[in-house]
């Protein structure tokens, strides 16, 4: 009886450790994760990418523009976390929302040195809708069921240790 009190401690402890938010302003935990049907974008190719081809992955999508100077901030510390090996199971997409094209795009990447990211779009904010974003940089997180559950509204820094071992619980 005692072993099994003590088994039941422990994973409860882990489990609320797991769930714990850690202390970073901006991000917001969703009480009830959310799914959304066709969640599309495209990439630098112009070819459509669905979100639900990704289910088994953690996600973050990533909102930004090239006028928005928190984006130049943020972008780089998002390239350097999608080549974390501790999570191997993270796939990040940065998603433009400014309208831009291309070569505007790629103008401001190669500026910030960006090497482990690749280039998004969402021209028509069909996203930015449907995610009822209030400004950018915002970023959706997603679990390996494709389900909402955190947000980042604002700029942060993704190479917090705090922020990633929190993130490692979900990889």
């Amino acid at each position: 009886m005692k072993l099994l009190i003590i088994f039941v401690y422990f994973v409860t402890t882990s489990l609320s450790y797991a769930l714990e938010k850690p202390d970073i302003k901006n991000l917001i935990l969703i009480k009830e994760v959310k799914k959304y049907k066709e969640v599309i974008f495209k990439d630098e190719n112009q070819k459509n990418l669905n979100l639900a081809d990704y289910k088994g992955k953690l996600i973050i999508l990533n909102f930004w523009a090239t006028w928005c100077a928190p984006c130049r901030e943020e972008i780089p510390s998002l390239d350097i976390l999608q080549s974390n090996k501790a999570l191997s199971n993270l796939k990040i997409f940065p998603i433009n929302i400014g309208q831009e094209d291309l070569l505007k795009s790629k103008t401001f990447f190669k500026k910030l040195n960006i090497q482990n990211l690749n280039i998004y779009f969402d021209s028509t904010i069909t996203l930015a809708k449907k995610f009822q974003l209030r400004g950018v940089p915002t970023s959706i997180i997603f679990n390996k069921k494709g389900e909402e559950f955190a947000r980042v509204i604002g700029l942060i820094d993704f190479n917090d240790k705090e922020f990633i071992e929190w993130l490692k619980n979900f990889n």
